[in-house]
């Protein structure tokens, strides 16, 4: 029987994921724990079998694409506008200070001011997955401080796409001396002219392209054709897009979902990509995972514990004295900095394009692995700060589309 990589590749690692996902979860850990362990057991730095990490890595770009695909179908401009007041000032603030501390860190582990910042990037930015799902667990969706977290959330996602754009521009001109900051300067202007062309050309072109092609599907009455419609637009948009402006596969995929999420199919839409999105997307954790070497565990145990110091308490203290500096009560201040006190799946996208670009190196990456496991991990721990306060606020009236929208999220 010839060798089947693929397959083996495939098995293996939704398998050990399953395994490992389901005992996460009854020891009531977050499931994307489990799905990084399997990583790691079928990874190059583990005994036993090891699978082909080139093509774990190609698999896992699909559920990148799918992913973000999810996030620009789930968002909605009114309600971040609703919430905007504090979580766009309040995000861009606490990106900063993250960002700061980690440039800090870096920089006295002797690292460059490039690689320096680009770890501080990383840490600076929570998990989708985790925060709405813990926040659903605990039934705050619903609630004022659920609405702000996951808008605060938003503009997080928002300005790390923009960076994972420029990133490649400035890596490219940071390493030609002399008038490097004009060539700088140039790249990072050629990259957001064909970045706005093409965000241009999606909502003249595709505003109304992709929206009639799904209603035209949606009337030939075939599940399997809409399902199709579904995965080839958020595939297909980010690879026109990565090919014909150079912009990268998760931004194209974000904007095809964005798109497609005016339409009044959106919610379907939605539901369809799901089964595949989430498989794909346990085989992106499973990838993350792989590229983990558990010795650092040992190693750098000072540069870790400092590490998920900055992400647990320095991220959340900064989240706190911004909620209340714009006259929030304590336990919705609270709330907000324990959702944020973790680093998911965009932190493993950066790191990853910054090994490739050349500014971070694998060292750099098992610390913020290792420092993103801990912290989903602890994050649960912080939520038990919120129990002793004050009752639950009342449920706030809303849509049942705008409902939709927020409780799709969770659902990446």
């Amino acid at each position: 029987m010839p060798e089947t990589p693929l397959i083996a590749t495939i098995s293996a690692g939704l398998v050990l994921a399953f395994v490992f996902g389901l005992v996460a979860h009854r020891l009531r850990i977050q499931p994307l724990v489990g799905y990084l362990l399997a990583g790691i057991v079928v990874g190059p730095f583990t005994p036993g079998f090891v699978a082909d990490q080139d093509l774990v890595i190609e698999l896992a770009e699909i559920g990148v694409i799918l992913l973000m695909f999810g996030v620009g179908l789930h968002f909605s401009l009114k309600d971040l506008i609703k919430v905007g007041r504090i979580a766009v000032p309040g995000a861009i603030g606490q990106i900063m200070v993250a960002t700061a501390l980690g440039t800090g860190l870096a920089v006295w582990l002797g690292w460059t001011l490039p690689a320096s910042i680009v770890f501080g990037l990383t840490l600076s930015v929570a998990s989708t997955v985790v925060l709405v799902r813990a926040l659903q667990e605990r039934g705050l969706m619903e609630t004022e401080r659920g609405r702000i977290a996951v808008g605060w959330l938003i503009v997080e996602d928002l300005a790390i796409v923009l960076v994972l754009v420029l990133l490649p521009a400035i890596a490219a001109a940071s390493v030609i001396e002399g008038d490097s900051w004009l060539r700088i300067a140039g790249a990072l202007a050629i990259t957001l002219g064909k970045l706005s062309a093409f965000i241009a050309g999606m909502l003249i072109i595709g505003r109304r392209a992709i929206p009639w092609l799904m209603h035209y599907t949606a009337h030939t009455y075939s599940r399997e054709l809409f399902r199709l419609a579904v995965y080839a637009i958020a595939l297909g948009v980010a690879y026109g897009a990565y090919k014909l402006s150079g912009a990268s596969l998760a931004l194209g995929a974000f904007f095809a979902g964005v798109v497609l999420g005016e339409s009044r199919l959106s919610q379907r839409a939605a539901e369809e990509a799901m089964p595949l999105r989430d498989a794909f997307a346990v085989l992106f954790f499973v990838s993350v995972g792989m590229l983990l070497n558990p010795a650092v565990l040992v190693e750098r145990p000072l540069a870790i514990l400092l590490t998920v110091a900055i992400i647990m308490l320095g991220k959340s203290a900064a989240a706190y004295v911004i909620v209340r500096a714009f006259g929030h009560r304590h336990i919705t201040a609270i709330t907000i900095s324990a959702s944020l006190a973790q680093i998911g799946e965009f932190s493993f996208i950066l790191a990853g394009v910054g090994v490739s670009l050349g500014l971070l190196d694998q060292g750099a990456r098992d610390l913020i692995l290792a420092s993103a496991i801990i912290s989903i991990l602890l994050n649960p721990l912080l939520f038990l700060l919120t129990r002793s306060e004050a009752a639950e606020e009342p449920v706030a009236e809303k849509s049942g589309e705008t409902r939709g929208r927020w409780q799709g999220i969770g659902r990446k």
